[in-house]
């Protein structure tokens, strides 16, 4: 019995825990990373530094998700490939996977330095905050097509059944770079450069990681020459599936445009910087949803392959439920203890001031967040694309973007971090009532 066979034959609570604490505490240890780099950045930069990367994270992550999109595509492709037996499928899916990743890495990669500076100040990068943005972006492009590399890896390596595979692919970045922060931006004084130099070494040392896994042959998938010649009726496949995941990303690269612009217009420099150590705390907030929404995918997308409807079903609920509680719990300490958190990423008392009432009021609905993800996931396991994608633009796109831009003509500022809240209810409803629908009209007539 292949690894990935167990999707089909061990309890689902056992399988659960299997892939979601590995996945869990990869995305635990790469936030960490994202929250020890803000220290540095923000204790030995300044305020401006915060600012010129939460300037930067969102055009990173929109270039990177073309790895990640191809990677979550794919993947879906072949854990139904592995739950029905076809092999060959799944091979010639890992070969169009890694040539496309390569191929269009590569592009937006030269794109990025082409347009650096429009793209830069059309996501918020103006006045002071644009020249440490520029230095700090130029070095990062250099990683983006190993970044996309890896995350598009991360999918398949989780898809075949080695979850802690996956964990260390992210645990590797986050270590070296908590290595490289303090020597090159302390010892070798080289500012936020040296910030930049440090994460894009870190994305080398996981591309290595990842290809020293595949040489080695252990996802079980025979590769041959052929298999990297693109096969259209497949790359169609993955890209109707992963275009959830660049809607996704660009949606949120979209927020980010909006909200770093509107934020520079109602509370300035400052409040960019507020944000940056609020989205920070968003990664480490939604860990546990996301490792249980990634843990869970290859389950879902196997057992659904081999027709196990009932393992679907349970699998979804247990996912949802353990989500929604370990949420619930994080949010608690949030709540207690934000002005202990804030003070780790800065001793401005301004700026602590500030980001106390804004991180309580945009983490309000947390509990909701494994709600949200979890449905959207589903159908990018099962192979539906449409409800994936409009389940996964629903926070952002139909109801984020829109408040951002509405309310704080009213209210200003406080309106920009009101928005969230409304817009995680509002999205856990309109997700959670179509699953319903759905699974009432399909998985229990299947059972």
């Amino acid at each position: 019995m292949s690894t990935s066979d167990e999707f089909g034959n061990k309890p689902i609570n056992l399988l659960l825990r299997k892939q979601a604490i590995p996945a869990s505490i990869g995305i635990l240890v790469l936030s960490v990373y994202g929250i020890v780099d803000t220290i540095f950045v923000g204790n030995f930069v300044g305020s401006l530094g915060i600012a010129a990367i939460t300037v930067v994270l969102p055009i990173t992550f929109l270039i990177s998700s073309i790895g990640m999109g191809i990677g979550i595509g794919g993947a879906s492709i072949i854990s139904r490939a592995l739950g029905a037996k076809t092999p060959e499928k799944a091979g010639k899916t890992l070969g169009n996977q890694l040539s496309l990743t390569l191929f269009l890495g590569v592009t937006f990669c030269i794109l990025g330095y082409v347009f650096i500076e429009p793209l830069l100040s059309a996501f918020g990068a103006k006045g002071d905050i644009l020249k440490p943005t520029v230095d700090y972006f130029s070095i990062i492009l250099l990683g983006i097509p190993v970044l996309a590399y890896t995350m598009m890896s991360n999918s398949i390596i989780r898809a075949v059944g080695y979850p802690r595979v996956a964990m260390y692919v992210m645990i590797v970045p986050a270590v070296v770079n908590i290595i490289l922060d303090p020597l090159f931006i302390i010892t070798f004084d080289m500012g936020i450069k040296g910030a930049a130099w440090a994460t894009t070494l870190s994305y080398l040392g996981s591309a290595s990681y990842v290809a020293v896994f595949f040489i080695q042959g252990k996802t079980g998938i025979k590769l041959k020459a052929s298999d990297f010649i693109p096969n259209w009726k497949i790359t169609g496949e993955i890209f109707s599936i992963g275009s959830v995941t660049f809607a996704r990303q660009g949606v949120v690269s979209l927020l980010y445009l909006v909200l770093n612009n509107s934020l520079y217009k109602y509370g300035g420099e400052s409040s960019i910087a507020v944000y940056g150590i609020i989205n920070r705390m968003m990664m480490v907030v939604n860990v546990p949803a996301l490792g249980i929404t990634q843990g869970s995918m290859p389950i879902v997308g196997y057992n659904y392959g081999a027709k196990a409807w009932r393992r679907v079903k349970l699998t979804m609920k247990n996912s949802m439920l353990s989500g929604t509680i370990i949420s619930s719990c994080i949010f608690a300490l949030i709540m207690i203890f934000t002005p202990q958190i804030i003070r780790i990423f800065s001793s401005d008392p301004e700026l602590i001031k500030e980001t106390v009432p804004a991180l309580r009021i945009t983490f309000l609905a947390t509990p909701l967040i494994a709600l949200q993800l979890i449905s959207s996931a589903y159908y990018q396991a099962i192979g539906k694309s449409i409800p994936a994608l409009l389940l996964t633009l629903t926070k952002q796109g139909f109801f984020l973007i829109p408040l951002l831009l509405i309310l704080p003509n009213f209210i200003g500022l406080k309106g920009l971090w009101i928005a969230f809240p409304i817009a995680d209810v509002s999205a856990a409803l309109v997700c959670m009532a179509y699953l319903f629908y759905d699974n009432k009209r399909i998985l229990i007539n299947r059972a």
